[in-house]
């Protein structure tokens, strides 16, 4: 079960005029299960998009990147059960055919179509299955569907992500809504996860590019559940302009202000919910480094402890090894790494002060601690001002499991 995360209330999950959504049971890998989903775009939107840095990319990213430099896209298709990835031509014949067969559906260009993928790397996609089930996924399109679509784009995820929430832009309230799914192969650049974030604020397209980087900058590459970065990322940012507001052309003014932090509550809590529903996860970790040179040594030193199978499996235990977080920090590969000026703490336990053992901790302190399913690594460099926070969670029996047994 996921850690301290609730499944969405689909009452609760509000509709962005301009986006209407489908889905579908293609039977991609299981027969009967939701595994399509259908996202039209009103004509006139803006649309951002940020995907995987992994060479080895799939099918369909290629082509989004390709569609998003030829035309304003209409239509996102997503499947999940096939990741399309490591299928060579084939693969991409498959990712261009489903974008063709929307566009048929549809009366736009294939080039208007975004296809994404998520599941096993290295099969075919049986885009046949897609086509069969495009006609009736397009006949249901509504702009009350974003609990079933969040339902549909899970592969090993235990809880649907999504949220919604509002503010205000110049007496107008905007709404935000959102879905994600991902629980393994999570790493920033981008962290298997997919993530659909709709609004119906007036927002330029630059500026809305730049909304979705910083947002991104402090939520979806901020997490990690096990160092692996998929070859199938994305994370869409839609802006329909059906609000009212003023539309947004600066970073600058107290509108971009206000709508940057709805985007960034919103990214964080779907990131947040990724890993809270990690596979096998039984503790929510976040790791917070201070008094770096900046902020990159910061994170350099959070993913040292956030990767470490002996950190995450002591976490798992809830066994105060608190060694194995100082080796870590110390084979982060800082430059001149003055020890005396390191703390360590688990919440608010000193366990290191001036890279010695804290002169008042006790296992028993540190037990009471790792006890919790909510932790907090505090680490102090001594280095200047800078600091940065990752989320992780441990490693359970159950993420051997769920891996081993992922394509059985």
């Amino acid at each position: 079960m996921a850690v301290n995360l609730l499944p969405p209330v689909a009452a609760d999950l509000k509709p962005i005029e301009g986006v209407r959504l489908a889905t579908a049971s293609a039977g991609i890998k299981k027969p009967g299960r939701q595994d399509l989903v259908l996202i039209e775009i009103a004509e006139g939107s803006h649309t951002a998009a940020v995907y995987t840095r992994n060479a080895f990319c799939a099918a369909p990213v290629v082509l989004c990147r390709e569609h998003q430099q030829q035309a304003s896209p209409r239509y996102l298709l997503i499947n999940s059960g096939n990741a399309n990835a490591g299928t060579g031509d084939l693969g991409m014949q498959a990712a261009k055919r489903s974008c063709q067969a929307v566009a048929s559906l549809t009366h736009v260009s294939a080039q208007s179509v975004l296809p994404f993928s998520t599941g096993v790397i290295g099969q075919q996609l049986p885009v046949e299955k897609i086509e069969t089930v495009l006609p009736s996924a397009v006949a249901d399109l509504q702009a009350d569907n974003w609990f079933a679509a969040a339902n549909a784009i899970m592969t090993t995820d235990t809880i649907a992500k999504a949220q919604s929430v509002e503010c205000q832009l110049g007496g107008q309230t905007v709404t935000l809504t959102g879905i994600a799914k991902g629980a393994g192969m999570i790493r920033p650049d981008m962290a298997t996860m997919l993530s659909y974030i709709a609004t119906d604020a007036a927002i330029s397209e630059t500026v809305l590019n730049s909304f979705l980087k910083q947002s991104m900058d402090q939520s979806f590459n901020r997490i990690t559940v096990d160092g692996d970065t998929s070859t199938n990322d994305a994370c869409v940012l839609i802006a329909t302009g059906k609000a009212g507001n003023a539309e947004i052309g600066s970073l600058e003014s107290d509108d971009a202000k206000s709508f940057m932090m709805a985007l960034n509550k919103l990214s964080r809590f779907l990131a947040e919910a990724i890993v809270r529903d990690g596979e096998g996860a039984t503790k929510f970790i976040a790791i917070n480094v201070h008094g770096g040179a900046d902020a990159g040594e910061c994170r350099q030193v959070a993913y040292t402890i956030a990767h470490s199978p002996l950190v995450k499996t002591a976490l798992f235990a809830s066994d105060p090894n608190w060694g194995r977080i100082l080796a870590a920090v110390g084979r982060s590969g800082l430059d001149n790494l003055d020890l005396s000026k390191i703390d360590i703490a688990l919440d608010d336990v000193a366990i290191v002060t001036g890279g010695q053992p804290d002169v008042d901790y006790t296992e028993t302190k540190g037990q009471q601690v790792m006890d919790q399913s909510e932790i907090t690594i505090h680490i102090t460099l001594g280095r200047g001002q800078a600091e940065d926070l990752v989320w992780t969670c441990d490693f359970s029996y159950d993420y051997v499991k769920i891996n081993a047994e992922y394509r059985t």
